[in-house]
């Protein structure tokens, strides 16, 4: 496992406290797991994702990502709509490893509430948690 200052988080992405990322874009919200995350899974072989139309609350689980590790769950950053599932992790789930904010990205959402993203983590309040583990 890397140490953090060798992991990557991008600025002007907001974080939670389950390692989740999410990237506001309009109404529209793409989100992911963070380099800190597939880091500590190691090499991830199955993602689990939600179907199109489905909506979930804040907090709640949308997925699963299967490591040789472990499986772990994965939690919306805030609430919507699924209307984009990055359909590629299906044939290529190690893309959450190689480029977890690119071709790694999960699901886009319409958000049902755009105060939520406020609610989230910085890049520095996330910083700061994970140095506190």
């Amino acid at each position: 496992m890397k140490e953090i200052n060798e992991l990557n988080f991008p600025d002007g992405l907001r974080y939670t406290d389950d390692h989740e990322w999410a990237k506001s874009d309009g109404d529209k919200v793409k989100i992911g797991i963070t380099d800190y995350a597939q880091d500590q899974l190691g090499d991830i072989v199955f993602v689990e994702l939600p179907e199109l139309g489905e909506t979930f609350a804040k907090g709640e689980e949308f997925g699963t990502v299967e490591s040789v590790k472990a499986v772990s769950e994965i939690y919306m950053p805030v609430s919507g709509e699924v209307v984009s599932i990055n359909e590629e992790l299906a044939d290529a789930p190690e893309q959450v490893n190689e480029d977890p904010y690119g071709r790694g990205w999960m699901i886009e959402i319409i958000s049902d509430d755009s105060a939520e993203m406020d609610s989230l983590k910085s890049k520095a309040d996330y910083l700061g948690m994970l140095r506190g583990l």
